[in-house]
């Protein structure tokens, strides 16, 4: 009862705070000084930062009133920890940042707190996927640090055995997963948005939901089973990346402030293609990246078999002998830094590492073509291509 009215309170704050700026700096929208009230359009600027850190204070208080909720009803108070403890380690916030800057693009209408809270909905929804997507692929580390269910079942192992403890992490982590995309849910309804605001933005969020669980269907049910198919490897990363890192929180900012069809169709026109060139360089990363920088080990892809472009174009070029040793090696549970140094050899051998460079710049170029014919405001249109650069060149 407590968590429900703290919620009702922090609805009416939000309600009240319509003349607030999107992170929640008085601004009016029509001021003749905006010298001295910064209008809405100037935070696109210091997007990536500032959004960052909203995001992280509206989670960060979301998360503390859970953890306070668990005490007072002497309920589990390491479920809230250890999502906080998942959050703080590190992350892009990507698509809470583009959920705001659709927003803006479609003209920045309605509440920005409201909207912040949306996109925070979004990052704690990611964190449910994340944390199965860690138990599905038998991952040890995330951003750095163990993944959920290595460090529940460290938590848990004192008077175990290591078969017990294990089963015990991963279920504790099943179930903070849960948790985090019934949460996710709750800031949604919690944000004070309105009726129609619901009504056009629900919808969405089942899609995305939709489609990251048939991507991540196709996935793991492709993975140990690499083949030269190019275009079920594309399949995968549109529906598991494309759609839902990109495409589909633009649609729910730009939703959020009654965008049009024309609005979202150019939002896909640019989204789709920046979402595949995001995914292909993580593709890129997962092999010959440095895990210092990507916070992940760079076997973990190959010892699973993961069927991506990069792989399906080194099957397509590679001679007799070394399609053997990638059918052999890859996704072998055994693969050692030894077998990753031959197979990365065979991809640059190949051209296949060389290929997938190529296909992320023609990506990049059609996403610039795409908010070149945009009709976005310049400040969005200026977010979006620093994003795209910042996706398909980033080492991390």
């Amino acid at each position: 009862m407590r968590a429900r009215g703290r919620s009702r309170g922090r609805r009416r704050r939000l309600a009240a705070s319509d003349r607030a700026g999107p992170f929640g700096t008085p601004v009016k929208l029509t001021d003749s000084s905006p010298r001295r009230h910064p209008t809405v359009t100037s935070y696109v600027d210091q997007l990536p930062a500032t959004v960052r850190s909203h995001i992280q204070a509206v989670l960060n208080d979301f998360l503390h009133a859970k953890a306070s909720a668990a005490d007072t009803d002497q309920l589990p108070r390491e479920a809230a920890r250890a999502l906080q403890d998942f959050l703080d380690a590190g992350g892009k916030r990507l698509r809470p940042l583009l959920c705001v800057i659709g927003w803006h693009a479609a003209g920045g209408k309605g509440s920005p707190a409201s909207v912040v809270q949306v996109a925070s909905s979004l990052e704690m929804f990611h964190a449910c996927c994340l944390i199965h997507d860690d138990i599905m692929d038998g991952s040890a580390t995330r951003r750095g640090a163990p993944t959920v269910h290595r460090a529940f079942t460290a938590h848990y192992a004192h008077g175990r055995s290591k078969e017990a403890a294990e089963r015990m992490g991963v279920s504790a982590a099943i179930l903070v997963g849960d948790l985090a995309l019934s949460w996710s849910d709750e800031l949604l309804h919690t944000a004070g948005l309105a009726p129609d605001q619901l009504f056009r933005v629900l919808p969405l969020i089942d899609v995305m939901r939709t489609e990251v669980m048939y991507g991540q269907h196709l996935d793991v049910t492709a993975t140990g089973d690499a083949t030269a198919s190019l275009e079920r490897a594309l399949a995968i990363v549109r529906f598991k990346s494309a759609k839902y890192t990109v495409e589909r929180p633009l649609h729910i900012g730009a939703a959020l402030a009654g965008a049009p069809a024309r609005t979202q169709a150019a939002l896909s026109a640019y989204a789709l293609p920046v979402g595949e060139a995001f995914q292909l360089r993580d593709d890129l990363l997962g092999v010959f990246g440095d895990p210092a920088a990507t916070g992940k080990s760079c076997l973990d892809d190959l010892r699973e078999g993961k069927h991506t472009a990069l792989i399906a174009l080194a099957l397509q070029h590679a001679d007799d002998t070394d399609q053997r040793l990638l059918r052999n090696r890859l996704g072998a549970r055994d693969l050692d830094e030894k077998d990753a140094s031959l197979i990365r050899r065979v991809l640059i051998r190949t051209g296949a590492r060389d290929r997938v460079e190529r296909m992320i710049q023609a990506r990049h170029a059609r996403a610039r073509q795409a908010l070149a014919q945009g009709a976005f405001p310049p400040t969005a249109s200026r977010a979006l291509e620093d994003l795209a650069h910042a996706v398909t060149a980033r080492s991390a």
